[in-house]
């Protein structure tokens, strides 16, 4: 306890030297000695030493003491460390240990093997990695995403297309991630109007990113009159920053001269959308600009997602306030 005490307050070196002391006693029983080294690699960790704590769980292991807790020590160093690979081992042997479901995990190793592959220029090693993902986590949105990049890099948008829309329709935390490669892939197919396909894509899952690439589908086929009609309507049921500075900004293209106040606005919400999070981790709350596959608070494998605007409810009457 003291040692853990020193641990949290950030005094590494008197935890190291207390549980050291404690391995060093003969009159601990095998759990006893387990615990203490146990606690002693986590020292080891803290303090950046990841090839003594390293040995230390791998001891564990072996002795078959705090083995599930020496394993996950384990993965920690080796996902610090980057070595998919021995996380992939790892895991399996703390999946058959413990019956412990590593599926997300097992999946977004394979997913970071696939984007080490497509960096060396190997293709076929990433689809194996990707099948792999694929065949242990079925609902993977990773490996769905880098499948549609590999087959719009090798000239099949229309196979990139499909996958892409697979992921629109598992929900709308992930549209952010996935419209750049739909819209490329629509452009490679030459969609001259894609008004339409955008629209079905919102009624299913409204979202700011889409949201604004159907205002400006719009715009350009229908005009900024109806454009502007279609983000009122937007509005007036979702609380989206985004939506209104567009709105602003068409109000402005129609008014002449356009509207000091407006522009005025329009700066304001611009400066709060520049420090808005897009992605949230449902795990810790961790917040982010850009999408991590795992979050750096909380280290959870596929808990970020994008950030949904606020649906605004019906305004009560007088006379309902007042039963209220």
């Amino acid at each position: 306890a003291l040692g853990s005490l020193f641990r949290r307050r950030g005094e590494v070196d008197r935890a190291i030297r207390v549980h050291q002391n404690l391995v060093a006693r003969g009159s601990l029983s095998p759990s006893q000695r387990g615990f203490a080294l146990y606690e002693l690699g986590r020292d080891y960790m803290l303090a950046g030493l990841f090839d003594r704590a390293e040995s230390l769980f791998t001891e564990l292991v072996e002795q078959r003491l705090q083995q599930h807790r020496a394993l996950r020590g384990l993965i920690e160093i080796y996902q610090a460390e980057k070595e998919w690979r021995r996380c992939l081992d790892t895991a399996d042997k703390l999946r058959r240990l413990s019956d412990e479901s590593m599926v997300a995990e097992i999946a977004q190793y394979h997913c970071e093997l696939a984007e080490q592959c497509l960096r060396d220029g190997k293709t076929d090693c990433a689809r194996s990695h990707l099948l792999d993902a694929q065949a242990v986590d079925a609902d993977c949105i990773r490996a769905s995403l880098l499948h549609a990049r590999m087959e719009l890099t090798a000239g099949d948008p229309e196979t990139a297309a499909l996958l892409y829309r697979r992921v629109a329709q598992r929900g709308a935390r992930y549209l952010p991630a996935m419209l750049p490669g739909l819209m490329e892939c629509w452009h490679r197919l030459g969609r001259q109007s894609i008004t339409a396909e955008l629209q079905a894509l919102f009624e299913l899952h409204p979202s700011p990113p889409l949201m604004l690439r159907l205002c400006d589908a719009i715009e350009a086929e229908r005009g900024v009159a109806a454009a502007r009609e279609f983000l009122v309507d937007y509005l007036s049921r979702r609380a989206d920053l985004s939506g209104a500075a567009r709105l602003l900004a068409l109000r402005q293209q129609l008014q002449q001269p356009p509207s000091t106040e407006d522009r005025v606005l329009l700066g304001v919400i611009t400066r709060q959308l520049a420090t808005q999070p897009v992605y949230q981790c449902d795990h810790c709350g961790f917040e982010a600009r850009e999408l991590h596959w795992q979050c750096p608070s909380c280290k959870r494998w596929g808990s970020i997602k994008a950030v949904e605007p606020e649906v605004i409810g019906e305004v009560p009457t007088l006379h309902q306030r007042q039963i209220a």
